[in-house]
Protein backbone atom coordinates (compact mmCIF):
# COMPACT_ATOMS: atom_id res chain seq x y z
CA UNK A 1 0.00 0.00 0.00
CA UNK A 2 1.21 3.20 -0.76
CA UNK A 3 2.08 5.85 1.90
CA UNK A 4 0.57 9.54 1.84
CA UNK A 5 3.25 11.71 0.59
CA UNK A 6 4.42 14.14 2.86
CA UNK A 7 2.86 17.55 2.29
CA UNK A 8 4.79 20.65 0.90
CA UNK A 9 6.40 22.06 3.77
CA UNK A 10 5.92 25.90 4.76
CA UNK A 11 8.46 28.39 3.56
CA UNK A 12 9.52 28.62 6.99
CA UNK A 13 9.27 25.25 7.79
CA UNK A 14 12.80 25.19 8.10
CA UNK A 15 14.69 22.07 6.10
CA UNK A 16 15.55 22.61 2.73
CA UNK A 17 13.10 21.35 -0.09
CA UNK A 18 16.05 18.28 -1.14
CA UNK A 19 16.11 17.16 2.46
CA UNK A 20 12.36 16.95 2.60
CA UNK A 21 11.86 15.53 -0.65
CA UNK A 22 14.36 12.56 -0.13
CA UNK A 23 12.46 12.08 3.29
CA UNK A 24 9.59 11.54 1.80
CA UNK A 25 11.08 8.74 -0.59
CA UNK A 26 12.61 7.08 2.56
CA UNK A 27 8.72 6.84 3.82
CA UNK A 28 7.57 5.47 0.21
CA UNK A 29 10.83 2.99 0.74
CA UNK A 30 9.90 1.59 4.10
CA UNK A 31 6.42 1.28 3.06
CA UNK A 32 7.54 -1.49 0.20
CA UNK A 33 9.15 -3.19 3.39
CA UNK A 34 5.94 -3.23 6.08
CA UNK A 35 3.03 -3.18 3.70
CA UNK A 36 0.25 -1.16 5.62
CA UNK A 37 2.16 -0.24 8.36
CA UNK A 38 2.21 3.57 7.60
CA UNK A 39 1.57 4.87 11.39
CA UNK A 40 4.78 2.72 12.09
CA UNK A 41 7.30 3.67 10.12
CA UNK A 42 5.83 7.83 10.68
CA UNK A 43 6.43 7.16 14.21
CA UNK A 44 10.40 5.44 13.53
CA UNK A 45 11.10 8.37 11.39
CA UNK A 46 9.65 11.18 14.08
CA UNK A 47 12.38 9.17 16.16
CA UNK A 48 15.38 9.49 14.12
CA UNK A 49 14.43 13.49 13.14
CA UNK A 50 13.94 14.30 17.40
CA UNK A 51 17.23 12.21 18.09
CA UNK A 52 15.24 9.36 19.86
CA UNK A 53 15.53 5.56 20.37
CA UNK A 54 12.69 2.87 19.19
CA UNK A 55 11.81 -0.57 20.61
CA UNK A 56 10.03 -2.48 18.83
CA UNK A 57 8.42 -5.04 20.62
CA UNK A 58 6.62 -8.64 19.32
CA UNK A 59 6.58 -12.20 19.05
CA UNK A 60 10.04 -13.70 17.09
CA UNK A 61 9.32 -13.90 13.44
CA UNK A 62 7.40 -10.77 12.72
CA UNK A 63 9.63 -8.75 10.55
CA UNK A 64 11.48 -6.41 13.52
CA UNK A 65 14.88 -7.25 12.68
CA UNK A 66 14.11 -6.71 8.74
CA UNK A 67 12.71 -3.12 9.46
CA UNK A 68 15.23 -2.01 11.25
CA UNK A 69 18.21 -3.29 8.93
CA UNK A 70 15.83 -1.57 5.68
CA UNK A 71 16.00 1.68 7.62
CA UNK A 72 20.00 1.70 8.06
CA UNK A 73 20.61 0.75 4.61
CA UNK A 74 18.15 3.29 3.24
CA UNK A 75 20.00 5.80 5.65
CA UNK A 76 23.52 4.57 4.36
CA UNK A 77 24.90 5.57 8.01
CA UNK A 78 27.50 3.24 9.58
CA UNK A 79 25.66 0.36 11.36
CA UNK A 80 26.34 -2.11 14.20
CA UNK A 81 24.36 -5.30 15.08
CA UNK A 82 24.46 -6.61 18.69
CA UNK A 83 23.04 -9.82 19.38
CA UNK A 84 21.89 -9.82 22.64
CA UNK A 85 22.03 -12.87 24.92
CA UNK A 86 22.45 -13.83 29.00
CA UNK A 87 26.29 -14.25 28.80
CA UNK A 88 26.67 -10.79 27.60
CA UNK A 89 28.85 -8.63 29.24
CA UNK A 90 28.87 -4.71 29.42
CA UNK A 91 32.36 -4.84 27.91
CA UNK A 92 31.19 -6.64 25.21
CA UNK A 93 28.72 -2.84 24.51
CA UNK A 94 30.96 0.02 25.16
CA UNK A 95 34.88 -2.15 24.43
CA UNK A 96 37.42 -1.97 27.24
CA UNK A 97 40.88 -0.87 28.12
CA UNK A 98 43.33 -3.52 26.95
CA UNK A 99 47.15 -3.12 28.43
CA UNK A 100 50.01 -2.38 25.73
CA UNK A 101 52.81 -4.42 27.31
CA UNK A 102 55.50 -2.63 25.28
CA UNK A 103 54.09 1.04 25.68
CA UNK A 104 53.14 0.27 29.33
CA UNK A 105 49.77 2.20 28.40
CA UNK A 106 46.19 1.27 28.25
CA UNK A 107 44.58 1.59 25.20
CA UNK A 108 41.12 2.13 24.47
CA UNK A 109 39.13 -0.90 22.37
CA UNK A 110 35.87 0.61 21.18
CA UNK A 111 32.98 -1.38 21.51
CA UNK A 112 30.17 -2.01 18.54
CA UNK A 113 28.54 0.75 20.19
CA UNK A 114 30.84 3.12 18.45
CA UNK A 115 28.46 3.51 15.40
CA UNK A 116 25.56 5.59 13.90
CA UNK A 117 22.77 2.80 13.53
CA UNK A 118 22.66 0.38 16.75
CA UNK A 119 20.71 -2.77 16.44
CA UNK A 120 20.23 -3.87 20.03
CA UNK A 121 18.58 -7.57 18.18
CA UNK A 122 16.46 -9.30 21.21
CA UNK A 123 17.58 -6.79 23.97
CA UNK A 124 15.19 -8.41 27.03
CA UNK A 125 17.72 -11.13 26.50
CA UNK A 126 20.64 -9.95 28.26
CA UNK A 127 20.71 -9.46 31.45
CA UNK A 128 19.87 -6.32 33.68
CA UNK A 129 23.57 -5.71 34.34
CA UNK A 130 24.17 -5.66 30.52
CA UNK A 131 21.16 -3.93 29.33
CA UNK A 132 22.38 -0.94 31.71
CA UNK A 133 25.51 -0.35 29.57
CA UNK A 134 23.80 1.58 27.10
CA UNK A 135 21.99 4.18 29.61
CA UNK A 136 24.62 6.50 29.65
CA UNK A 137 25.39 6.26 25.36
CA UNK A 138 21.62 6.68 25.10
CA UNK A 139 20.87 9.40 27.32
CA UNK A 140 24.21 11.49 27.11
CA UNK A 141 25.04 10.38 23.46
CA UNK A 142 28.94 9.24 25.02
CA UNK A 143 30.34 6.46 27.17
CA UNK A 144 32.46 6.08 30.26
CA UNK A 145 34.90 3.26 30.58
CA UNK A 146 37.60 3.52 33.29
CA UNK A 147 36.58 7.29 34.46
CA UNK A 148 36.92 8.13 30.87
CA UNK A 149 33.82 10.04 28.26
CA UNK A 150 34.29 8.49 24.96
CA UNK A 151 31.60 10.64 22.65
CA UNK A 152 29.35 8.90 20.26
CA UNK A 153 29.06 9.86 16.28
CA UNK A 154 26.20 12.44 15.33
CA UNK A 155 23.46 11.17 14.77
CA UNK A 156 23.56 8.13 17.18
CA UNK A 157 20.61 5.96 16.95
CA UNK A 158 19.86 2.74 18.79
CA UNK A 159 16.91 0.61 17.44
CA UNK A 160 16.01 -1.88 19.43
CA UNK A 161 14.02 -5.03 19.55
CA UNK A 162 12.57 -7.23 22.26
CA UNK A 163 10.46 -10.10 22.86
CA UNK A 164 7.25 -10.04 25.04
CA UNK A 165 8.01 -10.25 28.67
CA UNK A 166 7.38 -13.51 29.79
CA UNK A 167 9.00 -15.16 26.71
CA UNK A 168 11.31 -18.00 27.46
CA UNK A 169 14.75 -16.35 28.06
CA UNK A 170 14.01 -12.82 28.63
CA UNK A 171 14.45 -10.12 31.34
CA UNK A 172 12.22 -7.21 31.95
CA UNK A 173 13.63 -4.23 30.76
CA UNK A 174 13.62 -1.87 34.27
CA UNK A 175 11.86 1.21 34.02
CA UNK A 176 15.18 3.76 33.66
CA UNK A 177 16.12 1.87 30.33
CA UNK A 178 12.38 2.02 28.88
CA UNK A 179 12.58 5.92 29.60
CA UNK A 180 15.40 6.45 26.72
CA UNK A 181 13.31 4.98 24.95
CA UNK A 182 11.49 7.77 22.59
CA UNK A 183 9.03 5.60 21.02
CA UNK A 184 7.60 1.90 21.84
CA UNK A 185 6.19 -0.14 18.71
CA UNK A 186 4.42 -3.19 17.70
CA UNK A 187 5.39 -4.69 14.28
CA UNK A 188 2.07 -6.97 14.32
CA UNK A 189 1.79 -9.48 11.80
CA UNK A 190 2.38 -8.73 7.96
CA UNK A 191 -0.88 -8.12 6.03
CA UNK A 192 -2.24 -11.27 3.57
CA UNK A 193 -0.62 -9.65 0.60
CA UNK A 194 2.65 -9.17 2.10
CA UNK A 195 2.87 -12.37 3.60
CA UNK A 196 2.25 -14.30 0.35
CA UNK A 197 4.99 -12.27 -0.94
CA UNK A 198 6.92 -13.20 1.84
CA UNK A 199 6.32 -17.07 1.93
CA UNK A 200 6.89 -16.47 -2.22
CA UNK A 201 10.23 -15.22 -2.03
CA UNK A 202 11.65 -16.56 1.37
CA UNK A 203 15.12 -17.39 -0.04
CA UNK A 204 15.56 -13.70 -0.88
CA UNK A 205 16.38 -11.12 1.47
CA UNK A 206 14.11 -7.47 0.83
CA UNK A 207 16.45 -6.14 2.35
CA UNK A 208 18.97 -6.49 -0.41
CA UNK A 209 16.82 -4.89 -3.47
CA UNK A 210 16.81 -1.47 -1.47
CA UNK A 211 18.85 1.21 -2.43
CA UNK A 212 21.60 2.50 0.48
CA UNK A 213 21.87 6.13 1.29
CA UNK A 214 18.53 7.31 0.27
CA UNK A 215 18.10 10.07 2.64
CA UNK A 216 21.88 11.41 3.33
CA UNK A 217 23.86 12.67 6.37
CA UNK A 218 23.70 15.90 5.22
CA UNK A 219 20.51 15.86 4.72
CA UNK A 220 19.39 14.05 8.15
CA UNK A 221 21.41 16.05 9.90
CA UNK A 222 19.51 19.50 7.88
CA UNK A 223 16.10 17.84 9.30
CA UNK A 224 17.21 16.89 12.92
CA UNK A 225 18.32 21.10 12.74
CA UNK A 226 15.07 21.76 11.57
CA UNK A 227 13.07 19.74 14.43
CA UNK A 228 14.87 22.52 16.78
CA UNK A 229 13.12 25.08 15.29
CA UNK A 230 9.59 24.00 15.27
CA UNK A 231 7.97 26.38 17.20
CA UNK A 232 5.54 24.82 20.45
CA UNK A 233 2.64 27.46 21.84
CA UNK A 234 2.25 28.44 25.27
CA UNK A 235 -1.01 26.95 24.60
CA UNK A 236 0.25 23.47 23.25
CA UNK A 237 2.81 22.84 25.80
CA UNK A 238 -0.34 23.50 28.99
CA UNK A 239 -2.08 20.48 27.08
CA UNK A 240 0.74 18.61 27.08
CA UNK A 241 1.59 19.72 30.87
CA UNK A 242 -2.24 18.72 31.99
CA UNK A 243 -2.08 15.59 30.44
CA UNK A 244 1.53 14.85 32.20
CA UNK A 245 -0.20 16.15 35.59
CA UNK A 246 -3.02 13.93 35.14
CA UNK A 247 -0.93 10.91 34.18
CA UNK A 248 0.50 11.49 37.65
CA UNK A 249 -2.43 12.10 39.75
CA UNK A 250 -4.53 9.60 38.40
CA UNK A 251 -5.67 6.51 40.19
CA UNK A 252 -5.45 4.33 37.28
CA UNK A 253 -1.43 4.68 37.10
CA UNK A 254 1.32 3.71 40.20
CA UNK A 255 4.09 5.63 37.84
CA UNK A 256 3.05 8.65 35.66
CA UNK A 257 4.93 10.65 33.12
CA UNK A 258 8.42 11.73 34.55
CA UNK A 259 10.12 14.82 32.88
CA UNK A 260 12.07 13.14 30.90
CA UNK A 261 9.25 11.19 29.25
CA UNK A 262 7.59 14.71 28.38
CA UNK A 263 10.56 16.43 26.52
CA UNK A 264 10.93 13.43 24.31
CA UNK A 265 6.80 13.82 23.48
CA UNK A 266 7.55 17.52 22.72
CA UNK A 267 10.35 16.68 20.41
CA UNK A 268 8.95 13.90 19.06
CA UNK A 269 5.55 16.22 18.10
CA UNK A 270 7.91 18.78 16.63
CA UNK A 271 9.54 16.05 13.99
CA UNK A 272 5.72 15.38 13.29
CA UNK A 273 4.87 18.86 12.92
CA UNK A 274 8.08 18.91 10.68
CA UNK A 275 6.93 16.01 8.66
CA UNK A 276 3.78 17.32 7.88
CA UNK A 277 4.93 20.63 6.75
CA UNK A 278 4.48 23.10 9.14
CA UNK A 279 7.03 24.41 11.75
CA UNK A 280 4.52 24.72 14.71
CA UNK A 281 3.07 21.88 16.46
CA UNK A 282 -0.41 21.47 17.06
CA UNK A 283 -2.48 19.11 20.04
CA UNK A 284 -3.00 16.24 17.03
CA UNK A 285 0.91 15.95 17.19
CA UNK A 286 0.67 15.05 20.55
CA UNK A 287 -2.36 12.91 20.64
CA UNK A 288 -1.19 10.68 17.70
CA UNK A 289 2.43 10.37 19.64
CA UNK A 290 0.87 9.92 23.22
CA UNK A 291 0.37 5.78 22.98
CA UNK A 292 4.04 5.33 21.78
CA UNK A 293 5.90 7.92 23.39
CA UNK A 294 3.69 7.37 26.78
CA UNK A 295 3.01 3.93 26.81
CA UNK A 296 5.70 2.77 27.87
CA UNK A 297 6.67 5.52 30.75
CA UNK A 298 3.82 4.74 32.60
CA UNK A 299 2.66 2.14 35.20
CA UNK A 300 -0.33 1.01 35.37
CA UNK A 301 -1.77 0.20 38.89
CA UNK A 302 -3.14 -3.20 39.55
CA UNK A 303 -6.07 -4.24 37.49
CA UNK A 304 -5.66 -1.53 35.23
CA UNK A 305 -4.00 -1.67 31.95
CA UNK A 306 -1.44 1.18 30.98
CA UNK A 307 -2.54 1.53 27.29
CA UNK A 308 -6.34 1.53 27.66
CA UNK A 309 -6.26 4.12 30.93
CA UNK A 310 -4.16 6.35 28.95
CA UNK A 311 -6.43 6.15 25.64
CA UNK A 312 -9.33 6.77 28.41
CA UNK A 313 -7.17 10.43 29.65
CA UNK A 314 -6.24 11.14 26.38
CA UNK A 315 -10.43 11.35 25.56
CA UNK A 316 -11.26 13.07 29.00
CA UNK A 317 -8.25 15.83 28.64
CA UNK A 318 -9.22 19.21 27.24
CA UNK A 319 -7.38 20.97 24.67
CA UNK A 320 -7.93 24.46 26.24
Amino acid sequence: MALKPVPAADSDAGASPESLAALRRLEQELGRVVDEKSALIRVTLCALLSSGHVLLEDVPGVGKTTFIKALAKLLGLDMARIQFTSDLLPSDIVGVEVFDPEKRTFTFHKGPVFTQILLADELNRASPRTQSALLEAMGEGHVTVDRRSHELPRPFLVLASQNPNGSAGTYELPESQLDRFAARLRMGYPTERRELEILQTASRDPVLALPAGVLSHAALIDLQDAVERVHVAERVARYAKRLIDFSRNEGKFRVGVSTRGGVAWLRMARAHALIAGRNYVVPDDLRELALPCLGHRVTASAGALAEKALEELLARTPVD
